[in-house]
């Protein structure tokens, strides 16, 4: 854990460029893709070119001798859910930054747009266990309340049960959330459990990973210990069909992790340790305006 001061300077950095990329990189892609829930009548104004003719308030028009429009405001107002995995599978890397830093990374900025844009933001963070809840609230301490727990809540278990989130999810929040599941599904199948998510929430997924867990590169024996249960095992990376083994293992892990998403059409993407966390961003919502 580290000390306070060091902690604050670390929390207020992560702030900092989460503002830069959220003001630079994402004014008004992040609106234009989360619609409100529909629009609110706030008037009548004059009507000016371009407006929709079906817009005309024919009432007001006749009483005044020339074209009124209607005039509707949005209900803005969206609540985003970050539904984040803290498991100890997320403490690895073969570079500098761990899973777990990517994963805070890309929480915090979607936490600070949603703040931008006067939503409501909450966070879940699960192991094996639900670690901790925090319920959706506006404004910039909530928000730091959030990136404070996203860098150094320490869990109190090392598994992994995206089973247990969703269904604690689906229990304490009714109302519609845009839920953001970030994790690196080293679990067991939740067809079931995203799929009642899916009907009742916008589900969006992303899969955490690093480049070494999806093949072995080539070294020689090597002592490995799975993060979550301590077991260790002793393997020849440098043995062909071992490589082939783990490699075709990992795509098929991958593969129905996607399948279980598809089948549900829940947004699922994969980002892997060291690309940049606002970069992937921009792509999920390039990709995601071009699908609607």
């Amino acid at each position: 854990m580290k000390e306070p001061a060091e902690a604050f300077r670390h929390i207020r950095r992560l702030q900092i460029k989460a503002l830069r990329h959220v003001n630079d990189l994402f004014a008004g892609i992040y609106r234009s893709t989360f619609k409100g829930k529909g629009v609110e009548f706030e008037g009548v104004r004059e009507y000016q070119p371009g407006d929709d003719i079906r817009s005309i308030d024919w009432n007001v028009t006749a009483r005044a001798h020339h074209p009124f429009v209607k005039h509707f405001r949005e209900e803005r107002e969206l609540t985003m859910m970050l539904v984040v995995d803290i498991s100890a599978s997320s403490h690895f890397s073969h570079i500098e930054c761990f899973k777990s830093e990517m994963i805070a990374e890309l929480a915090a900025l979607l936490a600070f747009l949603a703040i931008k844009n006067q939503d409501r933001v909450g966070l879940l963070l699960f192991t094996e266990e639900i670690e901790l809840y925090l319920k959706p609230n506006k404004g910039i301490h909530h928000v730091l309340r959030i990136t404070r727990e996203l860098l150094y809540f320490a869990p109190k278990h090392r598994g992994t049960d995206v089973r247990h989130a969703l269904s604690f999810l689906g229990r304490v929040q009714r109302k519609r959330v845009i839920c953001f599941l970030i994790s690196d599904f080293l679990t067991g199948d939740f067809s079931l459990q995203a799929a009642f998510i899916a009907k009742r929430h916008e589900l969006i997924a992303f899969h955490v990973f690093d480049a070494h867990e999806k093949r072995f590169f080539p070294h020689a024996l090597l002592r490995l210990r799975d993060l979550e249960t301590d077991e260790e095992a002793i393997v020849d990376t440098a043995d062909p069909l071992v490589q082939q083994h783990f490699q075709r293992q990992a795509e098929e892990h991958d593969r129905a992790i996607k399948s279980i998403f598809e089948r549900v059409e829940a947004d699922y993407l994969q980002v892997q340790t060291g690309e940049s966390s606002s970069a992937f961003l921009q792509r999920f919502f390039r990709l995601r305006r071009r699908r609607r």
